[in-house]
């Protein structure tokens, strides 16, 4: 049996935080490999055996990350069976955003109705889930909140040049939502996030504000510059979870990685030994949704019940930044 009451909270922390609701939203149009072909100079090979993505959901021209995000909202809530009233903070995190402000949660408060509440955004890329859950979980343990609505929603269709192979075929667009709530028993038992300066601009894209002449500007990646780090930052930040918590990745029932690329995936869970049919993979039918990837497949698994309650699941991502970390959460 193991005994998370060793992550008791502390004498000034009144509540453990547990995830209580999932939403999630994919967009109606889906795109496959072979309508890709149609596009660029690709091939469904090329892309599978590249990146594992067969196919991606891309939004229609009037979707927003408001829009999409206020869906899985709405389903995160009922599954928690709390209304928005109940909410006492809404934080989105998103690369993507309609508008620099009024923040993408303000905007999806306004559209729930919940006027009693902070909102706000946090820009950590492909991390952000995991920083919002554990700013979350913060606010949980302290007191300061019983209610924590996290929305990630990602338009990363529109931030890609469809003109470029190399990056436009890895992108889907989506939303995934939880309801952290106030809890007697531990669900999430530990977190451990870092960044470090991407000097190299290995994964990076402009705003234009600076830009004194009309340029559209594009999300840019050095692939193989990317694909090395986050294998090690992925295997790096889950020792060192495992470290922290006392456990082996034996005792983890699943592993949710940011959904990025098949072959990140599998050396990553090679390196940490852990079994493939315990890895979470839904990037062959989203492709990289960014920030949302984790909290997708994380509805996809419970709905499904491949994950059921009691679950030890690792959440592990990288992103922009450089941004990575993990957390570890009992469903």
């Amino acid at each position: 049996m193991i005994n998370f009451k060793a992550f008791s909270p502390s004498k000034n922390q009144s509540h453990y935080s547990a995830v209580k609701g999932i939403g999630a939203y994919l967009p109606e149009r889906i795109v496959t490999n072979y309508d890709l072909e149609k596009m660029v100079d690709t091939t469904h090979d090329w892309i599978v055996e590249r990146t594992g993505i067969h196919s991606r959901h891309l939004a229609q021209e009037e979707e927003t990350v408001a829009s999409m995000g206020e869906v899985a909202a709405k389903i995160a809530l009922e599954n928690a069976g709390i209304t928005p009233q109940d909410i006492d903070l809404i934080i989105v995190s998103t690369a993507s955003p309609e508008k620099f402000f009024p923040s993408t949660a303000c905007m999806i408060q306004g559209r729930l109705k919940a006027k009693h509440c902070m909102a706000f955004d946090i820009t950590a890329a492909c991390t952000g889930f995991l920083y919002a859950l554990d700013i979350a979980n913060q606010y949980i343990r302290t007191g300061a909140a019983k209610h924590v609505l996290i929305v990630s929603t990602e338009l990363t269709s529109r931030l890609a040049n469809w003109e470029d192979r190399n990056t436009c075929v890895l992108f889907g667009d989506g939303a995934g939502a939880v309801v952290l709530a106030a809890s007697e028993e531990p669900g999430i038992i530990a977190s451990q996030l870092h960044s470090t300066p991407d000097e190299k601009d290995i994964l990076s894209m402009l705003t234009g504000i600076y830009d004194k002449t009309p340029t559209k500007y594009y999300l840019t990646m050095q692939g193989r510059e990317v694909f090395k780090v986050a294998v090690n930052y992925i295997v790096d930040s889950v020792n060192d979870l495992l470290r922290i918590s006392g456990l082996t990745i034996n005792q983890i029932d699943w592993l949710i990685p940011h959904q990025a690329n098949y072959r990140i995936v599998d050396l990553a869970a090679e390196k940490l030994n852990m079994p493939r049919e315990k890895v979470i993979f839904t990037l062959q039918e989203h492709a990289n949704t960014s920030s949302a990837s984790i909290p997708l497949a994380l509805y996809e698994s419970v709905k499904t019940q491949k994950i059921k309650k009691g679950d030890l699941v690792m959440l592990s991502a990288f992103g922009s930044g450089l941004t990575w970390g993990s957390v570890l959460l009992k469903v």
